[in-house]
């Protein structure tokens, strides 16, 4: 009993070694300790025994304890036990390196791809805050050039504004009184007439210098055509002198009395002025731009003239095309001008009285009814004033007719022709 008691106190001692020399060595490796002559001991880690087969049920309640088993004292048993234990350990060093192995390879490849877009969006943020202190720092100097060109150009800025604000409103107050139809002003009409004319004069009064007016009619204006500014200014002067004269056309046939033109025939001839209106303004600027084009003082050489010419050639070849298309939409136009536009057919009495004798639209008693073909019947007016926009009858949506002219409102396109 005394020999087993000191036996067992022998072993106590060098498993505590055991224990002490395991902390300095790989967690995920097993540890083999010996005594001289006595026996074989092998220590095994948590982490080792969690992925051996079978260790699930034991892991839950011993995961922080290790495990030693105890191996017999001969050698023979010894050398083949530690055998075995060293096998094991190969194995389990090789499936962890090759399981490592791979994983770290998929991870290779996730962060060389997230580290490939995170350094693409860290250069975009990078310029773009490099193009925000640039700036920032320019920020004065384009603020002071900006007061220096509004002082030098003053007069011209505050024209262009004047010529856009003019045209903004009279376009609206055209379409207003061609909408009021017979509630329309004729004192309204007549100034909106004298402000379009009195604009245009003052323009060309305050630039009488340039002669702007002659670019009206194809003329040549005392302008210097080597300077690109004051050809795009001139050309954008004669576009919005342009718009106000057909704009006042529309004056006129608003001042015409109400027997003497039917409102039918009124947006017809909104639609013929602003079609020619259109194509007037593509034509007007082609003498500046080609004389632009042309000139090269700077290169008094062959070169250069053919170079204008060439470009100018090709300005030209451009705006024929364009005239090209405006003059189909110019035809159609001038169809419908000229041919008489019915709108369903006259009403009888009786249906005049299933409709109850008033209009839908205009809430009045029926002015010259008509009856389209979805049985609904409007004053020949108001339906001629609805299908100046939609195509369809304003009660039940039945298609009534497969045309929509623009512009028989009275409008005036804002688009400014510069070229």
């Amino acid at each position: 009993m005394k020999l087993r008691a000191q036996f067992d106190s022998g072993t106590y001692s060098e498993s505590k070694g055991a224990f002490k020399l395991r902390d300095s060595l790989d967690p995920m490796q097993p540890e083999l300790s010996s005594r001289e002559g006595n026996g074989l001991s092998l220590t095994l880690q948590p982490e080792l025994l969690a992925r051996m087969p079978g260790a699930g049920s034991s892991s839950g309640t011993e995961t922080s304890e290790d495990v030693q088993v105890p191996m017999g004292s001969s050698s023979g048993s010894t050398n083949g036990r530690g055998a075995t234990s060293r096998r094991m350990r190969t194995a389990s060093h090789s499936h962890s390196h090759t399981h490592g192995h791979g994983h770290s390879h998929e991870h290779e490849s996730d962060s060389g791809e997230s580290d490939m877009e995170s350094g693409e969006s860290s250069s975009s943020i990078s310029e773009l805050r490099y193009l925000l202190r640039w700036l920032k720092k320019s920020l004065p100097f384009i603020v002071i050039l900006c007061a220096k060109l509004v002082i030098q150009h003053a007069l011209g800025l505050a024209v262009a504004v004047g010529l856009f604000t003019t045209f903004m409103y009279v376009n609206k107050s055209i379409q207003t009184q061609v909408f009021l139809h017979d509630r329309r002003t004729n004192l309204h009409c007549a100034w909106l007439l004298l402000f379009l004319t009195s604009s245009s004069l003052l323009v060309f009064y305050t630039f009488h210098t340039q002669s702007l007016y002659r670019c009206l009619f194809f003329a040549n204006a005392t302008i210097d055509y080597h300077n690109f500014w004051e050809v795009l200014w001139s050309v954008g002067v004669t576009n919005f002198i342009l718009k106000f004269i057909f704009m006042g056309f529309k004056c006129l046939v608003l001042l015409v009395p109400c027997p003497l033109m039917t409102y039918r025939r009124r947006g017809q001839w909104y639609m013929l002025i602003e079609e020619v209106g259109q194509l007037y303004q593509v034509i007007a600027p082609v003498p500046l731009w080609f004389r632009y084009l042309v000139s090269y003082d700077e290169m008094d050489t062959s070169v250069g003239l053919t170079l204008g010419i060439l470009l100018a050639l090709l300005y030209l070849i451009m705006k024929l095309l364009a005239l090209y298309g405006l003059s189909g939409s110019l035809q159609k136009t001038l169809r419908t001008f000229f041919s008489p536009e019915v709108n369903g057919a006259p009403a009888s009495p009786a249906q005049i009285r299933e409709a109850g004798d008033i209009c839908p639209i205009c809430q009045a008693d029926f002015k010259q009814p008509r009856v389209l073909v979805c049985q609904h019947i409007f004053c020949e007016e108001c339906i001629a004033q609805w299908l100046n926009q939609e195509r369809t009858c304003p009660l039940c949506r039945t298609v009534i007719t497969d045309k929509v002219h623009k512009w028989k409102d009275g409008a005036t396109s804002a688009h400014l022709q510069i070229y």
